[in-house]
């Protein structure tokens, strides 16, 4: 029976555009099982960022819940959701590395895990890099890599500290459509040969089709699913 990661039950947002309230998310249910590569597709404004916020213990809804691996956020204080989203990989479109960090000192600076100490740290940090195809380029800073390089990176970052699972906000967004393409290849063969479940927000009908499965957004709602693979 495969493991339930993510779970929304009828997920509810709302924010006050001065005195007007905007329905950001109208009643979104979306179940995340272990293992998966889900793309949340949808156009500016269809509410697929405040849904990832929300998965991401970002911001609290209006109304409903999300479940994280069993866990219902709503019930964690301050310091819980913090400690939480140490358990998520982040993976943003515009990396947010540390420019005087090299690639090696980017992916050890989040590694939280108990008893692991500074010779493991580095040893993790450069198998996560090798594995992200940057054996070669770990002792560069972010400002001499390119931005397909960046992005792995910030994916080998994203995977330090053992996360249940990848939350990719337009992670192709401000790269090549070539660079895309190999960083999407990565994202598979993460997925696919090591079981990294992984929830990728876009708004590129072409790298959602990259996915094992694609759910469509259109004013906060979820208007279609599609099994892909």
């Amino acid at each position: 029976m495969k493991n339930t990661i993510v779970q929304t039950k009828n997920l509810q947002k709302t924010y006050m555009l001065g005195k007007v309230p905007v329905e950001a998310l109208r009643g979104v249910n979306l179940k995340v099982e272990k293992g998966d590569f889900v793309a949340i597709l949808g156009p500016s404004g269809s509410g697929k960022s405040t849904l990832m916020n929300l998965i991401g213990a970002l911001d609290k809804p209006t109304n409903g819940k999300v479940i994280i691996n069993g866990v219902d956020l709503s019930t964690l204080n301050d310091n819980q959701l913090a400690d939480l989203r140490k358990s998520i990989g982040f993976v943003f479109q515009f990396f947010n590395l540390i420019p005087r960090f090299d690639a090696k000192g980017n992916v050890e600076l989040p590694m939280t895990i108990p008893g692991l100490g500074r010779s493991e740290r580095r040893k993790r940090a450069e198998k996560l890099l090798d594995d992200v195809g940057l054996k070669d380029r770990m002792n560069h800073t972010p400002a001499e890599l390119s931005g397909g390089e960046r992005q792995r990176v910030a994916i080998a970052r994203a995977l330090a500290n053992n996360p249940s699972f990848l939350l990719m906000d337009e992670p192709t967004g401000n790269i090549d459509s070539k660079t895309a393409n190999e960083i999407m290849e990565l994202v598979e063969k993460l997925n696919k040969e090591n079981g990294v479940t992984t929830i990728m927000i876009t708004h590129d009908q072409q790298i959602a089709g990259r996915a094992k499965r694609m759910v469509k957004m259109l004013d906060g709602e979820i208007i279609k699913e599609i099994k892909q693979l």
